[in-house]
């Protein structure tokens, strides 16, 4: 799915434990941090070469997604904030604009509220975190064996592609990967997926930018309006039609152009 030069690749330590960290863009530019979402981020996106173009987009991998282990530390929502933080410092990121997919937004959402003087800009993507009778999330744990991943994206091709096989990986190893990432993202939402971020969310006082895609098959698009009616600070909202939860997979061109004309 990538497009050019590969991203540099670093590691840091989480918890004693290593983190991969890849980034790639100018080295004169400002940094943008960008926290993937259910599935980590196992291969370099159209979306992140776009952003690189004018920013340097340093992606911290978060423990148990693919890129990093450690996961299993983490027992609590304190401790996955306290881990988060701990790998924005490491990677360089402390105080830098922030980007958040699905629930690397959940985790980009409470260190914003957690630590207001850690994130400049925030960028959340269809984050979890909230909870509505009403509206409820779709229950992506209920799914069967396969079939979560097509909620995903509108179009299922971009996230079998994300997903597919590199050449030259062990496909027994690569399924791992997936299902380790599944356990950490589990370990952080399950059950419900509400996290009392609502309690909370008073607490970011930072601009901040709402992106959802219009068709999320798995957090209602009406949940931007709640999160930014909660916000301490200035907050937009932009949605992108047709796009599914992975936005940023599913229109690349217009989440990058929406997350670059708010970062100026």
């Amino acid at each position: 799915m990538s497009a050019g030069a590969e991203p540099a690749e670093r590691q840091v330590e989480v918890n004693g434990l290593p983190c991969r960290v890849w980034e790639k863009g100018p080295q004169d530019a400002a940094p943008i941090g960008y926290l993937a979402g259910l599935v980590g981020l196992p291969r370099w996106t159209p979306f992140l070469d776009l952003l690189a173009q004018e920013r340097r987009v340093v992606a911290p991998s978060l423990p148990g997604f693919p890129g990093a282990t450690g996961h299993e530390q983490l027992d609590t929502l304190l401790d996955w904030v306290h881990a988060t933080l701990e790998l924005l410092e490491a990677a360089g990121l402390r105080g830098a604009d922030l980007m958040g997919v699905s629930v690397g937004g959940t985790l980009a959402a409470e260190v914003a509220a957690t630590a207001p003087d850690a994130v400049r800009k925030l960028v959340l993507l269809a984050p979890f975190g909230l909870f509505d009778e009403q509206e409820p999330v779709t229950d992506i744990w209920a799914q069967r064996p396969g079939a979560a991943a097509a909620l995903f994206c509108s179009d299922v091709e971009k996230i079998q592609a994300l997903l597919a096989v590199p050449e030259g990986e062990d496909p027994v190893e690569w399924q791992i990967l997936q299902a380790r990432a599944s356990e950490a993202a589990a370990r952080i939402l399950w059950p419900t997926t509400d996290t009392g971020l609502a309690k909370r969310l008073h607490r970011i006082r930072c601009d901040t930018l709402l992106v959802w895609g219009s068709a999320d098959a798995i957090v209602p698009a009406s949940t931007a309006k709640r999160i930014a009616a909660g916000l301490s600070g200035k907050a937009t909202v932009r949605s992108i039609a047709g796009a599914g939860h992975l936005a940023d997979l599913d229109a690349p061109e217009a989440v990058s152009e929406a997350v670059r004309a708010f970062l100026g």
